[in-house]
């Protein structure tokens, strides 16, 4: 893998990637919890910007119910069994998903096939949407051991604190 950081010594080959997505509309720029512009890192709450996101919304906001997020889970897992990805931990939450992967794509791809797999399974069990996720997600790569227990623990443990 090319390194971005030419002054640096290479990153080791990650051992897998955290990744996230969140349900359509569930975190729009300007929210209040604060938001992330691409190449701007975090930016600070903005109500105009985010009344702006919201009146631009194609469709509703989207929360999984148990029984969506059960199907969205399962896709996953039959995906990464199919693709023979590694999956280490997956958690669905009415509005994000956290899966913990090792795979032989770029973790973009992955992202992309998880989401529409899922998509897929979800189409196929309740009344067929548009926009399930968000446009995007969020990587991180997981480059040690440490690293990747951490996105474990993460993913299966701490999704209920706050």
């Amino acid at each position: 893998m090319k390194s971005d950081r030419p002054n640096e010594p290479p990153l080791p080959e990650p051992l897998g990637y955290l990744l996230t997505w969140r349900t359509h509309g569930s975190w729009l720029p300007g929210d209040q919890r604060g938001w992330v512009r691409k190449a701007g890192g975090n930016q600070a709450p903005d109500e105009q910007r985010h009344r702006a996101a919201a009146r631009a919304m194609n469709a509703e906001e989207v929360r999984l119910n148990s029984q969506q997020r059960i199907i969205a889970e399962q896709a996953i897992r039959d995906h990464c069994q199919f693709r023979n990805w590694q999956l280490f931990a997956v958690n669905c939450r009415s509005n994000h998903v956290h899966a913990v992967v090792s795979a032989d794509l770029h973790p973009k791809e992955v992202l992309r096939q998880l989401k529409a797999w899922a998509t897929r399974r979800l189409n196929e069990a309740d009344s067929p949407q548009d926009a399930w996720w968000a446009e995007k997600g969020s990587i991180r790569y997981l480059n040690s051991e440490a690293a990747l227990e951490g996105g474990i623990v993460y993913v299966r443990d701490a999704q209920d604190r706050k």
